[in-house]
């Protein structure tokens, strides 16, 4: 089994990158694929909203420094078929920890090594820290392909220029297979003309790249982490299930995956503004 590594990268924060970490994976997960999410920001809100501790030790910490692989620090989540390494506050210190070590922003792959080559997972999902520091470049030589979540604002668009330079500069550095594999739009508001203007913006300049899944303003999403749930587990029949469900079925089809439609897909995985409509 091949294991594609897929990070969720903005240096921008309030994009919705975690929350699209957290529900991509659950969907991926409720596909019937192996998934592996791996929390690299040190708020650890891709672990609390899955239910875990921050527990001190738990990241990948240890592993950057060369005391272990990450092998030994997957935990389980008690969704099926979902795996986590998780985060925890002191991980903001390996920016300085590693900083003069050999390799440095390399370290993350050489400790994921023993995940990826041994194809328990079919995708690893990486949810990276907002910013452009060392953990950032890490996951990026680490992956083989990129997801940029936007939110549908005029402002997001500056730091998606940014996202591409450095995504085309690693690949040209050092990390062949790395690419974009798509920019999604996330906080969708049908009821202003400016995030449609902002997704057709988006679509000229970046054309069939940008996913046709919508990420919508939702109460339900927004609720769900403080129960530590991914959003099929807390409403599965909203409009953030369904969009989410959308995005994993569209991200295999693009992957050219079979896509097990699992126990609870549902019918509006392409939501168009019509659907959205319906939940405000």
């Amino acid at each position: 089994m091949k294991t594609t590594v897929v990070a969720l990268a903005n240096q921008k924060g309030g994009v919705g990158k975690t929350t699209t970490a957290i529900n991509f994976s659950a969907c991926l997960a409720e596909k019937r694929k192996k998934v592996l999410l791996v929390d690299l920001d040190p708020q650890a809100n891709a672990t609390s909203g899955l239910g875990l501790e921050k527990g001190f030790g738990a990241s990948v910490f240890p592993a950057l420094l060369g005391e272990t692989d990450c092998a030994g620090l997957v935990k389980e989540t008690g969704i099926r078929n979902l795996d986590i390494i998780p985060s925890e506050l002191d991980l903001a210190g390996s920016e300085v920890a590693i900083a003069r070590m050999d390799d440095y922003l390399h370290r993350l792959k050489a400790a994921m090594a023993p995940v990826v080559e041994g194809g328990r997972y079919d995708y690893i999902v990486l949810d990276c820290p907002p910013s452009l520091g060392i953990l950032f470049m890490n996951a990026l030589n680490t992956a083989d392909e990129v997801i940029i979540p936007i939110q549908c604002e005029y402002l997001a668009l500056e730091g998606l220029g940014v996202m591409v330079d450095i995504v085309n500069q690693i690949r040209d550095a050092g990390n062949p297979r790395l690419h974009i594999s798509g920019i999604l739009m996330t906080m969708y508001n049908v009821s202003t003309n400016l995030s449609q203007q902002v997704v057709q913006e988006v679509q000229r300049h970046f054309g069939d790249r940008v996913f046709e899944t919508l990420i919508p303003r939702n109460v339900r999403l927004s609720e769900a982490p403080s129960h530590g749930l991914p959003i099929t587990q807390y409403d599965s029949a909203c409009v953030g299930s369904a969009a989410y469900r959308g995005l994993a079925k569209e991200f295999l089809k693009r992957q050219n995956a079979p896509v097990d439609e699992g126990p609870a897909e549902s019918t509006l995985y392409n939501l168009m503004p019509d659907d959205i409509a319906q939940e405000f």
